[in-house]
């Protein structure tokens, strides 16, 4: 059953709000009433944010959740251009993820399949921050802590500590030097559900543009390409809402998306509490295909998966967040 999902997976697997707006704080509680974020720590997660458009770095890192590990390979530069990456994953399947700004090509040797987007919910460590950081302190108490080294880097560590259930916390530990994030972790209370380290990292320096091809670029000119085009909509034009969601989370984003496997646009509505995001997927059903198992499923790491089917249509709620919050946003889908 969980094969519905995967589509909307493939997407939103990786979700961030790197387009979040600006938006009204709606917190039922007066600031005084709430434990307050430490400013210093707020200045910190805006070194974060922005230290990968200033910077050059190559390196090694892992991911990490449960019994899974899994290495990447990243070379990033900075030039008049913008942003340029290569990333590229070193165990198991390959796979291979070039950047140019917000343009992304993934190119899948296995299926030879090359996947174009642009980057709405795309996020690659170490960029793993929106721009521009939003609400923080409305949904979590951001703190900073010790200093410890990481990669043989002295990081300062930064906690953002949920206010309420419907959000995981995370701990990131950031050079202390340029502001690049060099670990995150993200906590279910005192349990690390997901994490990503740097086991080798060299920041600064020049790169060679030739570094950032593609090793399968000649290849890949006769395997399938995949286009994930993606068109925003006015808010409402989609004919759906979400009547009741966590608070904190807000629309930013209503489109229409392609799906590698689906014959026409999927309706898509994304919410963000400044921080974390959520995916909904909202596909009318066909007559060819049996009706979808309904219910929670789990992905690797953080990634929770809801599906339930509304008037005929599949509504697949994915994100990085706690299965009682893709529940309550998924069974807040409604029609217009």
């Amino acid at each position: 059953m969980i094969r519905y999902a995967l589509p909307a997976l493939l997407l939103a697997a990786v979700v961030q709000p790197v387009f979040a707006q600006n938006q009204p704080s709606s917190s039922p509680q007066s600031s005084s009433q709430q434990p307050t974020s430490s400013p210093e720590a707020l200045e910190w997660l805006q070194k974060i944010a922005a230290a990968p458009q200033h910077y050059n770095y190559v390196g090694t890192f892992i991911y990490s959740s449960g019994g899974d590990i899994e290495t990447s390979r990243i070379i990033h530069l900075v030039n008049e251009g913008g942003e340029h990456e290569k990333s590229e994953v070193l165990d198991g399947a390959p796979r291979e993820i070039i950047r140019n700004n917000d343009e992304m090509k993934c190119y899948l040797p296995d299926s030879k399949t090359v996947v174009t987007e642009k980057r709405w919910l795309r996020k690659v460590f170490p960029s793993l921050l929106p721009q521009p950081l939003t609400n923080l302190d409305e949904n979590y108490v951001v703190k900073k802590g010790g200093q410890e080294r990481i990669s043989d880097y002295l990081c300062q560590v930064i906690m953002l500590e949920p206010r309420d259930d419907k959000r995981y916390g995370q701990k990131l530990w950031v050079d202390a030097n340029t502001g690049l994030l060099l670990k995150a972790a993200v906590m279910d209370k005192d349990q690390v559900v997901e994490q990503f380290v740097f086991t080798e990292l060299k920041i600064g320096g020049d790169i060679d543009k030739e570094l950032l091809k593609s090793k399968y670029l000649a290849q890949a000119d006769r395997w399938r390409t995949t286009n994930l085009i993606s068109s925003s909509t006015g808010s409402g034009k989609l004919g759906w809402e979400i009547k009741d969601p966590p608070r904190g989370f807000r629309k930013i984003v209503e489109m229409k998306r392609n799906l590698s496997d689906k014959s026409r646009p999927v309706s898509h509505i994304a919410l963000s509490d400044g921080l974390a995001a959520v995916s909904v997927f909202i596909e009318p059903m066909s007559k060819k295909i049996s009706r979808p198992g309904e219910g929670l499923y789990h992905s690797r790491g953080a990634i929770n998966i809801y599906t339930r089917t509304v008037s005929d249509n599949m509504v697949t709620t994915v994100g990085e967040v706690p299965p009682a919050t893709v529940m309550q946003i998924g069974n807040s889908v409604t029609s217009r």
